[in-house]
Parts: structure tokens; sequence; C-alpha cells
């Protein structure tokens, strides 16, 4: 039986390294962080349902500002809606810490604020309650 239910959030960071910068200025493209929602909408499927369910699309994608190495991303996936297989989800990534490269090669800061990057909405599927 699933145990799906509205408001329940799920939230992972991760350290970008310089190796996964793209363009010029350590950009991050924005597929990096599309994979990041992946991995945290498998979590919120295992909570719910014990499986780790299917991404079957996003409605919406929002890219805000931008991602780079050196970054520590926060990326929550907030459930929205439950239907009898299908899951919305509201993911949200934000910067909480960035790499100072200017300052020196490792020097980097905890953002006073966290900076919202990308914001998306996805609908996930589940196999059918036995």
């Amino acid at each position: 039986m699933s145990g799906a239910r509205l408001g329940l959030s799920v939230t992972h960071r991760r350290y970008v390294p310089y190796a996964h910068a793209h363009y010029a200025g350590n950009l991050v493209d924005g597929a990096y962080v599309l994979g990041l929602f992946g991995d945290v909408a498998t979590e919120v499927c295992i909570r719910t349902d014990g499986d780790e369910g299917l991404f079957a699309s996003y409605s919406d994608v929002q890219f805000v500002s931008s991602v780079r190495a050196g970054d520590v991303v926060e990326v929550t996936a907030t459930v929205v809606r439950v239907g009898t297989r299908s899951r919305g989800i509201d993911f949200v990534a934000r910067v909480v810490c960035r790499g100072r490269p200017e300052r020196g090669g490792s020097a980097a800061e905890v953002l006073a604020e966290p900076v919202v990057v990308v914001t998306a909405t996805g609908t996930v599927v589940v196999p059918a309650a036995a």
C-alpha cells in the first residue's frame, strides 16, 4: 500500500566538482541539476512506495540563476499531488556554498542567503499497490 503523503519533503546536498564545469566561468550545464532532481525524486518514491519509481515528465522547469563548479547545491523535492500511481513533485535547487577561486585555489564560502538556481514541477509513477 502507498505511504505517499502530501507535503513529504526530501533534501539532498551535493558538491559540484570542477570537472563538471562545461562553459566559461566554470558554469555547469542545466542538465546537471535535472539529474539531481531525478536522484531526490527516487528517494521520495522509495520513502512513499518502497520502489524507485520512474520519472515520467516535467511540466515546468525554470533556470533562475547559474550553478558553478565549486558550489554546494541543495535540492529539495516536495510531494504536492498524490494519484493512484502518480506523484506530483515540486523541486527547488539552491546554492548554499560557493567556491571563490579569485580568493585562492580552494577558497569558498557559505552564502548568507541560499540562491535559488532552478525550480521545476514533475511527475513520477510507481507500481500499483499490491
